[in-house]
């Protein structure tokens, strides 16, 4: 079948072809020809690649690694126990807090605007029955004498000049299967050159005249139904076409096109006075003191935004283009009003600075709740912490896990075995765990950790198991020789395509 990009409603599209290909810049002969080099290339790539496999010494020593075990205990100090009320801050912390960090507290510049706001939908309005009457008739000649023919062809591409006789061979070999009845779809299929209809039989979907080479559409224009062509020749080869279907063009009623003639109008009319407005607007913002005249001329209302941002990330004001405006000197220091600035998609905004908020520090009263809020929270890590170190020093000591927890009333867990990958162990334990050395036999390494939530866990390695490949599961075992290979595979085609580029001879012109 035809590649995805080429098809239409799941048919080879000529016109789609041909489009695809233009905008990327190609031609249909390059674009077969680029083609084939990269069935080429990627032979060769893939012959490389799939040479490369792992040997057992390396699955081994992947094995030791990714399939360790490792026993691990460990107790959870939770900060609830010892998180600190309102009662326990004082004023005292809570002055010295605000002002050993007054940058934290103060509010961010801000301006308050005045904007004026177009589109097009703004100008949106009925359209009369003449109009659209008027409308239907230029738009009806249009429709009436569109024929449309659906082709399909064989195409020969041409040869060097020694092979012209071998394609003209090609050429009476297809005509004569055609002539004794054999089915087009078929010979296409077999013979033809084009590898974007080929796989459809040919099919190279609908024209109304404009869409092949002039030489192809004055063949199809001449055809009747179902009957093959003689040879036609393009600059892309010889081609044999048929016509396999023909549709007379006929022109639509009035009332199944009314919605988008009147969409049209609408869209063109208000296009047309959205851009009358916006010169005006130009004109009027550019000598005026703020925009309530340029509003009151043109009818247009003012919006009003506040407490506008530097680095303001949602609503209208979060667009580059009119912070860039809103805080530039000529609006912010000098007073002006913006120029009209367009958003794209036919919208426009001119803005106007009606107050500058310079930073300030917010007082005291305003910000007491949050400053005791973080002193509570550094009060209580700092308290679990140090019940951390302590349980530490306990397990250090000779002290057991479970004697440990129990009396400071701690939870407690064990999880034995644990891989890299478990999700039965907290994160923050199950990585500090793997990341310390594995303890002689008969004795534990323990640490602490303190997750994001402010929790403190102490835990300790009691034993550490190798991972074995040859005790790994058949399906595992292949799993982790696919991943060894597909990383060389890797390699080995970086390191080919490295080779290239240093090989290669390249000229900057």
């Amino acid at each position: 079948g035809s590649m995805e990009q080429f098809q239409v409603d799941g048919r080879f599209s000529a016109e789609m072809y041909k489009s695809v290909l233009a905008n990327a810049g190609f031609t249909p002969a390059y674009f077969k020809q680029s083609l084939r080099d990269d069935m080429v290339q990627n032979q060769l790539r893939s012959g490389l690649a799939g040479s490369e496999f792992a040997t057992p010494a390396e699955l081994q020593v992947d094995a030791r690694i990714t399939q360790e075990q490792r026993d691990i205990r460990y107790l959870t100090v939770p900060v609830e126990d010892v998180l600190p009320g309102d009662a326990q801050v004082s004023q005292e912390q809570i002055e010295a807090y605000y002002a050993a960090n007054e940058a934290q507290f103060m509010t961010p510049e801000s301006v308050d605007l005045e904007y004026i706001e177009l589109s097009a939908q703004d100008f949106y309005r009925p359209v009369a029955e003449d109009d659209v009457v008027e409308a239907y008739q230029l738009a009806r000649q249009n429709y009436q004498y569109q024929t449309e023919y659906r082709v399909s062809h064989i195409l020969f591409e041409p040869g060097a000049d020694g092979e012209r006789d071998t394609v003209a061979q090609r050429v009476k070999e297809a005509r004569a299967r055609l002539a004794a009845g054999e089915e087009f779809a078929r010979v296409a299929r077999e013979l033809s050159d084009d590898i974007g209809s080929a796989g459809n039989g040919g099919d190279l979907g609908y024209t109304r005249g404009d869409t092949f080479p002039p030489e192809m559409e004055r063949a199809i224009a001449e055809l009747e139904p179902n009957t093959v062509s003689q040879p036609v020749e393009t600059d892309a080869g010889t081609h044999l076409i048929v016509v396999t279907e023909r549709r007379e063009g006929s022109a639509p009623t009035l009332e199944e096109i009314r919605p988008e003639l009147e969409q049209s109008l609408q869209a063109e009319t208000a296009r047309t006075e959205l851009l009358r407005t916006v010169e005006a607007l130009r004109d009027l913002a550019f000598n005026a003191d703020g925009l309530a005249v340029p509003a009151a001329e043109l009818d247009l209302d003012v919006q009003r935004a506040g407490g506008i941002t530097r680095s303001q990330a949602q609503g209208l004001f979060s667009t580059p283009a009119l912070l860039a405006a809103a805080f530039s000197d000529e609006v912010l220091q000098a007073g002006h009003n913006s120029e009209v600035i367009e958003l794209g998609g036919e919208q426009f905004v001119v803005l106007h600075v009606v107050r500058h908020n310079e930073p300030r520090l917010q007082e005291l009263a305003a910000v007491r709740d949050a400053i005791v809020d973080v002193i509570a929270e550094n009060t209580a890590r700092a308290a679990v912490l140090a019940q951390a170190q302590r349980a530490l020093e306990q397990l250090r000591a000779g002290s057991g896990i479970e004697e440990v927890a129990t009396a400071a009333g701690y939870e407690w867990q064990v999880e034995l075995g644990a891989r890299r990958d478990s999700t039965m162990v907290p994160p923050d334990v199950l990585r500090a765990a793997f990341e310390l050395p594995a303890p002689a036999a008969g004795e534990a390494l323990s640490s602490v950790v303190v997750t994001p939530g402010g929790d403190a866990q102490v835990f300790e390695v009691i034993r550490v198991t190798p991972g074995d490949y040859a005790r790994m599961p058949d399906a595992q075992q292949q799993v982790l020789q696919q991943e060894i290979s597909a990383q060389y595979s890797t390699l080995v085609d970086r390191e080919f395509q490295r080779g290239l580029r240093q090989a290669a001879d390249i000229e900057v012109m």
